[in-house]
C-alpha cells in the first residue's frame, strides 16, 4: 500500500512537451483545502506561452483576462500585442462546486515557447474555506521537493523530435531516390 500524503497537489496531467508545438495544460484538482469543496480555480499563464484557449467546464463560469505582452510575437503573420495572462472558472452554483471527496480537471490549450527549459503554472485554488497558492517556484536548476504549494512544472523539451523528423523526410519524398 502507497501512503497519500495529507497534501495531494494539483498536478499536470503532461509534464514535458516539445518546444514550439501546440500544448493541452490539463490541471487534476486532488482535494480541496483542508476539506473545504473548490469554488474557483484560477490559472495564471506563464510568460512565453501563447494564446491560452480555455475549455469551459459546465457548471462553472468562466473569465479570460489579458495584458500588453512585453514582447510581441507573430500568429498567422499578424502581431500580436495582448495575450491572454488570466484564466479564472469559478462555480455557478454550491452543486458545481468540486466537492472535496472527488477530483476534477479544468484545461486550457496553447503554444509553447520555441526554446526548451522548465514553464512554471501558478494556480490559485478557491474553496468555500480559504485558499491554496499553488505558486511556489524553487531557484534555477533547484527540485520543488519541500515547497509547500509548488508552481505545476511543465518541462519544455528542445525541438530535437520535430528537428529528427524534418532530417528524416528527405529520405522519403517522392523522387529522393532517383538516380
Amino acid at each position: 500500500m502507497l501512503a497519500v500524503p495529507a497534501f495531494s497537489h494539483i498536478l499536470l496531467e503532461t509534464k514535458t512537451a516539445p518546444a514550439g508545438s501546440s500544448y493541452k495544460a490539463v490541471f487534476q484538482v486532488g482535494h480541496g483545502c483542508q476539506g473545504s469543496t473548490t469554488t474557483g480555480i484560477t490559472e495564471r499563464i506563464p510568460a512565453g506561452f501563447q494564446g491560452a484557449k480555455p475549455y469551459p467546464k459546465a457548471g462553472w463560469t468562466l473569465v479570460v483576462k489579458q495584458e500588453k505582452l512585453a514582447k510581441p510575437y507573430d500568429s498567422h503573420g499578424k502581431p500580436v500585442t495582448e495575450d491572454v495572462s488570466v484564466v479564472s472558472w469559478t462555480a455557478a452554483s454550491k452543486e458545481a462546486a468540486l466537492q472535496d471527496a472527488f477530483s476534477g480537471d479544468f484545461m486550457l490549450r496553447g503554444k509553447l515557447p520555441e526554446t526548451a527549459g522548465p514553464l512554471w503554472f501558478k494556480v490559485l485554488q478557491t474553496c468555500e474555506s480559504g485558499s491554496l497558492d499553488w505558486s511556489d517556484v524553487p531557484a534555477a536548476g533547484a527540485s520543488s521537493k519541500g515547497l509547500k504549494f509548488p508552481a505545476l512544472l511543465l518541462e519544455v523539451t528542445g525541438p530535437e523530435t520535430a528537428a529528427a523528423a524534418a532530417d528524416s523526410a528527405p529520405a522519403h519524398a517522392p523522387g529522393a531516390h532517383q538516380h
